[in-house]
This record gives C-alpha cells, sequence and structure tokens, in this order.
C-alpha cells in the first residue's frame, strides 16, 4: 500500500525496467479483474508516427468547445507525469494517481506470479486511465493515444467510435518492421468492425495496407487527398490558417494556433472525426465549437516559442519524420537568423539522419546527455555529426541558460530531440525565463 505520491510514481518508473512487451494478454487479464472497465466509456483511438498528441488535443478542444468533457490518456508527458491521464486538459491530481496506484498494484504483483509476467510501466498507466475514466471520472468522452505501434499496444482493447492513423513513419523499426507497409501494418491494427478510420497517411504502400484492412473489417475509410484535403494554406507568425473541403462540408479559413505545415494535417483530422461524430448524432459539434476549439488548442513541446527575446524554441522532433518537419519550418521561417541547435535523442532512433538534417539548418549544433534508460550519450552523438561546429556536453542545465544568456539578436536557440528529454528541459527552462521576464 502506497502512502504517499512519490511512493506511487516512483513504482510506476521502476517498470520502466520490464521494457516494451508488445500484446494484449496482460491487459485483459487485468481488465477482467477490474470488471472490463474499457467497455464502459465512449472513446476515440489515435495512432500513427508524428502528431498523435497533436491530433488528441485538438479534436479534445473540439469536442470540450462543444460543451462536453472530454479525458485523454496521453504519453509521454512534458510537464507532469500526471498530464498522461486528464480531464479537458488538466492532469488528475496527485491524490488521485495515489488511489490509482494502490488499486492496480496487487493485480500488478498478482500477474507478475502467472507466466504472463508483470505489466510493464506504459501497461499499469493504460489500465490505471480505464479504471479512471469507468469508475471515478464519468466523461462524455475518452480520447485515447497509441503508445507503440497498435495491434499490441495496451491501448487496443477498446471498441472506439472512431480511429484515426495520424501518419506512418519509419519508427520502432525494431519492433513494428523496417518498411512503410510493415509499420502500416501495427498500425492498422486499432482499425475496428464498422468503425470508421481517418487518415493522413501518404506513403501509396502505406495506404494500400491501411485500405485492405479497413475492408476486411468493413471500416469506412476517409483519406487525405481523397475523402478529405487541405487547401489554401497560410502560415502565421503563431500559427496557421487553412481550409478543409471533406464530404461532409467545407470549413474555410480555419486557424490553429501550433505552428507547422504538419499540423494542418492533424487538425484536419480532427476536423472530419468531429463532422462525423456529429453527423452521427454521438455528439452537437457545430462550427463555431471547430473553430473555437482548433484556436484554442495547445499542446506543449511541439515547436513552443519559450521565449521570443531571446527567441527560443523547444520541439520534440524524436524521429526522422519529425526532423524532418522541423527543419523544414525553420528554413521557412527564420532564414535570417543563426541557428543554434542543441538536440538530445534515443539510441533505438536514427541517428545518423536525424542529425545530418540538423547540421544543414544549424549555426552550431550541442549534443547533450540526459537520463533516461536508453538515451544517447553526448560522446556518441557528436561523432555522427558532420558539423564543423559541435559540441558534446553531459550537464545540459548550466550549459543551456548561459546559451541563452549569450544569444544575439540575430541569434535563436532550438532545443528538440526525445520527448523524454523536452520533458526535463520545458519545466527547467520555463521557471528559469519566468524568473528573467521578472527581474527585468
Amino acid at each position: 500500500m502506497f502512502t504517499t505520491y512519490k511512493e506511487a510514481l516512483d513504482w510506476i518508473h521502476a517498470r520502466l525496467r520490464l521494457g516494451i512487451k508488445p500484446g494484449l494478454k496482460r491487459m485483459e487479464w487485468m481488465m477482467d479483474k477490474l470488471g472490463n472497465p474499457e467497455t464502459k466509456m465512449k472513446t476515440v483511438h489515435i495512432g500513427g508516427t508524428n502528431g498523435k498528441g497533436s491530433t488528441v488535443t485538438f479534436l479534445r478542444s473540439i469536442i470540450e468547445a462543444g460543451g462536453y468533457t472530454v479525458g485523454t490518456f496521453t504519453s509521454p508527458f512534458i510537464e507532469q507525469f500526471n498530464e498522461r491521464i486528464s480531464v479537458n486538459g488538466k492532469p488528475i491530481s496527485d491524490a488521485e494517481m495515489l488511489q490509482l496506484a494502490n488499486i492496480i498494484r496487487p493485480l500488478a504483483d498478482e500477474l507478475e506470479e502467472t507466466e504472463l509476467g508483470g505489466p510493464t510501466e506504459f501497461e499499469v498507466i493504460t489500465a490505471m486511465a480505464f479504471y479512471y475514466f469507468a469508475n471515478l471520472r464519468k466523461v462524455d468522452l475518452v480520447i485515447f493515444e497509441v503508445g507503440l505501434g497498435g495491434r499490441f499496444d495496451s491501448t487496443n482493447i477498446i471498441q472506439p467510435l472512431a480511429s484515426i492513423i495520424t501518419n506512418i513513419g519509419l519508427d520502432h523499426t525494431n519492433i513494428l518492421g523496417s518498411t512503410y507497409e510493415e509499420i502500416a501494418f501495427e498500425k492498422a491494427g486499432i482499425i475496428k468492425l464498422n468503425t470508421p478510420i481517418f487518415t493522413a497517411v501518404r506513403q501509396p504502400g502505406a495506404v494500400k495496407i491501411i485500405e485492405e484492412q479497413a475492408e476486411m473489417k468493413g471500416a469506412p475509410i476517409y483519406r487525405i487527398e481523397q475523402e478529405f484535403s487541405i487547401s489554401h494554406h497560410t502560415s502565421l507568425p503563431k500559427g496557421e490558417v487553412f481550409t478543409i473541403i471533406t464530404e461532409f462540408e467545407t470549413a474555410r479559413e480555419l486557424e490553429i494556433s501550433m505552428i507547422g505545415q504538419h499540423q494542418t494535417e492533424n487538425a484536419a483530422l480532427a476536423v472530419i472525426a468531429a463532422q462525423f461524430l456529429n453527423q452521427q448524432g454521438e455528439f452537437i459539434l457545430t462550427e463555431h465549437a471547430i473553430r473555437t476549439g482548433l484556436i484554442k488548442a495547445y499542446w506543449p513541446g511541439r515547436f513552443e516559442i519559450l521565449s521570443e527575446r531571446p527567441l527560443v524554441i523547444i520541439d520534440g522532433a524524436h524521429n526522422e519524420e519529425g526532423i524532418t518537419a522541423l527543419t523544414q519550418e525553420l528554413m521557412t521561417r527564420y532564414q535570417n537568423r543563426e541557428i543554434q541547435v542543441v538536440f538530445a535523442a534515443l539510441t533505438d532512433k536514427k541517428l545518423d539522419e536525424m542529425i545530418a538534417k540538423l547540421d544543414q539548418v544549424s549555426e552550431h549544433i550541442t549534443f547533450v546527455s540526459f537520463d533516461f534508460p536508453r538515451a544517447a550519450k553526448a560522446e556518441e552523438l557528436v561523432k555522427i555529426s558532420q558539423s564543423q561546429n559541435k559540441l558534446a556536453v553531459d550537464d545540459w542545465g548550466p550549459y543551456l541558460l548561459e546559451e541563452i544568456q549569450s544569444l544575439e539578436n540575430n541569434s535563436m536557440l532550438v532545443i528538440t530531440g526525445s520527448l523524454y528529454f523536452i520533458s526535463e528541459v520545458k519545466p527547467f527552462l520555463a521557471k528559469y525565463l519566468k524568473n528573467k521576464t521578472t527581474s527585468l
């Protein structure tokens, strides 16, 4: 029995030692013991390589703007662990997290003694989310973000109102496969019988796999550039404007506050899913709710401007596709700036290609180490870089503060890489920059 929040959190984090164990047997075992809470709520399921969290946020914000209460389950966290289970964007309390841990702990211990083995960290927190929304906090809808892949992800025991696959990239290839088609097959595992699937996947081979799985399940499919499309896109200083044309209706000049052309696709997926839910009578979602929800949607750590003077941006570009989107935005928006990059990553990523793209846009690039089981060492990363101005740093905190203090007017600092790294940097720098502003 845990008596403090810290004890509960330490126990959850300690389960990282079990690594990633794809499969649904442990989840099904725990759900059976808990009375199948996953069947007692309306859900939407969101998978994909990049953009899952942003799409969750856009859809949540739209439905909330319609006057509903929305629960979300996301990963990883950026500012605090509790945000992984949230209601209307507000993380659950420490007391609720402690209560949930005490409910799941006995099951985890019992499961450990079976042939299935103990649940992973992600399975534990997923079980906590299911129990929470079924028994402790009833909401109108819960949006579940896939943790890894889809077919064998612990969230894939729900029967959602709709499924969304944002895009496909060559990430987690050691687990999901080495081709777009193989990864698409794993992602398409979230498609359910007669349940619509909305997707922004563009690779022809990957789209074909998703189409085949949708046909097998009798699932209506809505594909970008086919059943819905984006037009008249314009970038704003702090966001994007675009029009979306769907089978349901055309929504013109929609505005989002998240930066990047890729965010228009994530927003479009949320819009067409909301239009579908509205048409089905599940929720009443007017165009006003859609517009309001989009402009209010905020997701930390995604091309987020922490400070304008000096210009400091953080972005959780944790794989090749994310780095591509980041570097494209930097080249488009900040052609006349001297860009200084700080990068940290996990060892299981395509580091050579990611670093090569960052080398191209940075005047100076610094690689840092951080405390996480799969984190790459700064000394390993710096060897990959071909930059003439590169550096390896182990203690990133003091270094970042020095860099910010020395930034000149035409310079900017971009901190990017692993979301686990960004989750450490964001609160650290936010506190520093707030104090800096207060003292001026």
